[in-house]
């Protein structure tokens, strides 16, 4: 499946807010896990942040979840101060995640996906348990909705099906897929083709893409594959020790050398395919 053949979706409503991390420092117990980092995701862009390990990278995600807090610095999405504010709040302002390790539940790909949805479910216990028509309404409308994610993430074909039975890349899916299912402005991928094989590194690739193209999503990215994010990062913050050295177009930051010597070694001379992707002609 291409980005071209990917099932349409209805774009996110409302306008999308910019993230915006401002002299951001973590320190546990003396260890200054990220020092003064600062970086823009602008709306309706994929933005990676690229380092080696113990650069930071999961941290700054941690403190963009809630479950980290500050030293010191700001994190802003639109008009809001994130600083502070617990995960579930973080999460009902637009801000979605998925995480390195598969953290799924037994069940089928909807189970999962309609997990994604408790944000916005609006009936309480008593009415739930008590199946009140306006109950059974919402719950249609909600597992419509996770249909529809599913054709888009490719996983139409096994919405019903167990997830214990799905190859690793489609558990990657499903995980990827239960994000967007809380209907994101900006959605947090943590290493999200890690352990794949090279047609699925593919297959998610065109799917992130079209997550920004078609959907409108903002996408802050975490990922070792440097063939991945020279493709399809709009922009690239780079953290070495917990610090920024570098940011700016993937062409620009492949060029810097400081990235060049904390990362991307001396060989690194073009900006490589993407896994499974074919060859170009010169």
């Amino acid at each position: 499946m291409t980005r071209d053949t990917l099932p349409a979706a209805a774009p996110v409503p409302g306008p999308v807010p910019e993230l915006v991390v401002d002299r951001a420092t973590v320190r546990f117990a003396g260890l200054t896990a990220l020092d003064d980092v600062s970086l823009t995701v602008a709306p309706g862009t994929i933005h990676a942040l690229i380092g080696p390990n113990g650069a930071g990278k999961s941290t700054c995600f941690n403190v963009l979840s809630g479950v980290y807090k500050l030293a010191s610095g700001s994190v802003r999405f639109g008009g809001t101060e994130l600083t502070g504010l617990p995960g579930h709040r973080i999460a009902a302002l637009g801000i979605a995640r998925t995480f390195q390790n598969i953290v799924l539940t037994r069940g089928t790909v909807a189970d999962n996906l309609m997990l994604g949805r408790h944000t916005l479910t609006r009936a309480g216990f008593t009415a739930t348990a008590l199946r009140l028509p306006g109950v059974v309404r919402e719950q249609r409308r909600h597992r419509e909705r996770v249909r529809e994610i599913a054709e888009f993430t490719g996983l139409g074909a096994c919405f019903d099906t167990p997830v214990s039975l799905l190859s690793y890349g489609d558990r990657k899916r499903v995980e990827l897929a239960r994000a967007l299912a809380m209907e994101p402005k900006l959605l947090l991928l943590d290493e999200p083709v890690a352990g794949m094989n090279a047609v699925e590194r593919l297959a998610m690739a065109q799917t992130v893409l079209a997550i920004r193209d078609v959907l409108g999503i903002s996408v802050l990215i975490v990922e070792h594959d440097m063939g991945l994010i020279m493709r399809i990062a709009d922009e690239v913050t780079v953290l070495d020790f917990g610090r920024r050295i570098s940011g700016g177009t993937p062409q620009l930051v492949q060029r810097d050398p400081a990235v060049v010597r904390a990362y991307l070694g001396n060989g690194y001379d073009r900006v490589p395919q993407i896994a499974g992707e074919p060859e170009k002609e010169s």
